[in-house]
């Protein structure tokens, strides 16, 4: 009877030892190389949108009048030759084929962060799992934005605030600096699948839902990008001119290419739903008939 009572205390002790000594379980194992499938919206991310294409968007009015004075040719100021895509964007855009690596506590090893490489412009992430706030609303704006995030089972959920004004879509469809982007990352095997959702106060009238599927690539190596190098492109340009269509342009250019509805390409919320596809029949009969009149 002593000696299993004395057992006891040691047995605790050991016990306690190797919990303190385990390494944390982690949900799923994010990091490696990763490289962009594009079998989704090639058109749209690959060379980009028409001018005038907003369908699919939840857009409101503000954001079709700033888009509509868009011009592709502002790209050419220096100060916009430098500018990465923000987080409204980035993980959608013509790549990405990023390299995730995870930042360990050196003394406990617990995981505190992921860390993003190879998004366009250098817009590089730190994903924060220790549990930190947002900063203060008056915190500096950056093109990556302050992410952290949080585990839902084995999916990481990423809450990214504090982004510089950019795009949704790059034909300058508008993403304020109010925007919160929402990221849900689920591995499958070799896969990774971004959910990603943008709330937007300031320009969408509901999210705008995307998603994106990544390949893990062991061959890959996803290098350091140079920073952008600025030059005078168009050296006739006078000083102070902002390249920009003129307010209440309608770029009707892409309606006529595919043959839908002026209406159906502007966007908003209502058009994201199946029941707008009994509304795009009758504007469909409406123009069909306005042709057999021409």
């Amino acid at each position: 009877m002593e000696t299993r009572t004395s057992f006891l205390p040691a047995l605790l002790a050991v016990l306690v030892v190797t919990a303190s000594v385990a390494p944390a379980w982690a949900q799923t194992d994010f990091s490696g190389e990763w490289a962009a499938m594009r079998h989704e919206d090639n058109e749209d991310r690959g060379p980009g949108p028409d001018l005038g294409d907003y369908t699919g968007l939840p857009i409101n009015e503000a954001a079709l009048q700033k888009a509509e004075a868009w011009d592709a040719s502002v790209l050419s100021l220096p100060e916009r030759q430098a500018q990465p895509h923000p987080a409204h964007y980035f993980m959608y855009g013509p790549r990405p084929s990023p390299r995730i690596e995870k930042v360990l506590d050196p003394v406990t090893g617990d995981l505190l962060a992921y860390t993003l490489a190879g998004t366009f412009g250098r817009a590089d992430r730190t994903i924060w799992l220790d549990g930190r706030p947002h900063p203060s609303e008056y915190a500096e704006h950056t093109w990556h934005g302050f992410s952290t995030g949080e585990w839902e089972g084995d999916t990481l959920v990423i809450t990214t605030t504090h982004i510089k004004y950019g795009v949704v879509r790059r034909n300058g469809v508008p993403g304020s600096p109010e925007a919160v982007v929402t990221e849900r990352w689920t591995r499958y095997g070799d896969l990774l699948m971004v959910l990603m959702h943008v709330d937007d106060p300031i320009y969408l009238d509901e999210p705008l839902v995307r998603t994106n599927v990544l390949r893990a690539d062991p061959g890959q190596h996803t290098g350091r990008i140079t920073p952008f190098e600025t030059v005078d492109e168009v050296l006739v340009r006078e000083t102070g001119n902002v390249p920009h269509y003129p307010m209440g342009t309608e770029h009707r250019g892409f309606a006529q290419r595919v043959g839908l509805p002026f209406e159906a390409t502007r966007g908003g919320a209502e058009t994201m739903y199946p029941e707008y596809q009994l509304h795009l029949q009758v504007l469909i009969a409406e123009m069909a008939g306005e042709a057999n009149n021409d």
